[in-house]
C-alpha cells in the first residue's frame, strides 16, 4: 500500500501544479471536459479531432468520463500526415474509433488507475494500465498530469496518442 502511495504522489504534486492553470470557475461551476481542453491551450488538436467527429455534444454531457487526453506535442509525435488524413470526412468512423479508444466511463482518478492492470475503453478494446517508479503508463503513453477535474468527470493528461488495435 505504501509503495502505491509513494508512486501516485508524484502524479497528485503534478495534479496541483496544473489545477490552476485548467480549473476555471463559471458562477462556482466548473467547466466540462470540452471547455477545460479549449480553455488549456494545450489540446487544439484533440479538441479539433473531437470537433470532426461530433464528439463535442457527448464530452459536455452529464458523463461522467475519463479521458486520456494527448498534447498538441503527443499528436505531432504520431507520423506525417495522419492527423491530417483522420480529419478528414471519409475517415470519420477511424477518428472516433481512435478519440473513443481516449475515454474510459466512469470517474477514475489517479487513485483508482494505480489499482488497475487495464481499463476497457468506449471504443471497446481495454487500455494497459502500470503503475511504476512514480509513473503510469496507459499502454505506451506516460500520464504526465493526472487528475485534472471538470463539471463531468477527469482528465489525464498524456504523452503519446493511444492508437486502438
Amino acid at each position: 500500500m505504501l509503495k502505491k502511495l509513494v508512486a501516485t504522489l508524484p502524479l497528485i504534486a503534478a495534479s496541483f501544479i496544473f489545477t490552476p492553470v485548467v480549473h476555471a470557475d463559471n458562477h462556482g461551476m466548473k467547466k466540462d471536459i470540452v471547455d477545460v481542453a479549449v480553455e488549456n491551450g494545450s489540446f487544439n488538436t484533440l479538441v479539433a479531432a473531437v470537433q470532426a467527429g461530433g464528439l463535442v455534444d457527448t464530452l459536455k454531457s452529464e458523463g461522467p468520463f475519463t479521458v486520456f487526453a494527448p498534447t498538441d506535442e503527443a499528436f505531432a509525435k504520431l507520423p506525417a500526415g495522419t492527423v491530417e488524413m483522420l480529419l478528414k470526412p471519409e475517415n470519420k468512423d477511424k477518428l472516433v474509433a481512435v478519440l473513443t479508444y481516449h475515454v474510459v466511463a466512469g470517474k477514475v482518478t489517479a487513485a483508482d488507475v494505480v489499482k488497475l492492470d487495464s481499463a476497457t475503453t468506449v471504443q471497446g478494446q481495454a487500455v494497459t494500465v502500470k503503475a511504476s517508479g512514480g509513473n503510469v503508463m496507459i499502454n505506451d503513453a506516460k500520464v504526465v498530469i493526472a487528475d485534472v477535474a471538470a463539471s463531468n468527470g477527469v482528465i489525464h493528461v498524456i504523452d503519446t496518442v493511444l492508437l486502438p488495435k
